[in-house]
């Protein structure tokens, strides 16, 4: 379930309606597939991607989109920290950048024109799109992260970012990821 979060106005938004109305406001698309697969760590890409691919085939068949991966991070994660530091680096990419949560959470922060800076946390079952020259940056958590996503791309050459080297992540550097446990 996701949670949006405008930081220097104090809202939050964890109704699927309010968010998906906010982000299709900002142009950015936001969708909930229904996700009750639950993965071993031990799942391989081809397995996590073949469990989805009712609604994955459809999605990318009626598109633009060629390839699919499966992204997964975890505490044992080999060279997190730089990876992180990558993700964290407010950027833009050419094309598209969708994610499906299959399990896990990680929040996407947007840096729009006329707009507060606002986060996006997302888990399983979300599933967004931020369109190409949207300036944003991604966080899976500094202990602890656990993400699995299925990313979708239209160049097989994958995730690319154009880092705009604003800084304005660092502003928001001690911001602490909701934690939704129950």
């Amino acid at each position: 379930m996701a949670l949006l979060s405008i930081p220097s106005l104090n809202i939050q938004y964890d109704s699927p309606k309010e968010i998906h109305t906010f982000l299709n406001s900002h142009g950015i698309f936001f969708d909930q597939w229904k996700c009750d697969i639950v993965f071993d760590d031990a799942a391989t890409q081809e397995e996590i991607l073949a469990a989805y691919s009712k609604d994955l085939v459809p999605f990318m068949k009626n598109s633009v989109y060629k390839t699919a991966d499966v992204i997964s991070i975890n505490a044992t994660t080999e060279n997190y920290s730089t990876l992180r530091t990558k993700f964290l680096a407010e950027h833009t990419h050419s094309e598209d950048e969708i994610r499906f949560f299959v399990d896990g959470k990680g929040l996407f922060w947007f840096n729009l024109e006329n707009v507060p800076v606002f986060n996006l946390l997302c888990e399983a079952g979300d599933l967004i799109s931020v369109p190409a020259g949207t300036k944003h940056w991604f966080d899976a958590g500094e202990k602890n992260p656990f993400v699995k996503a299925i990313r979708v791309f239209m160049d097989v050459s994958a995730w690319v970012p154009d880092y705009t080297n604003s800084g304005i992540e660092l502003k928001f550097s001690n911001f602490i990821m909701p934690s939704r446990e129950n």
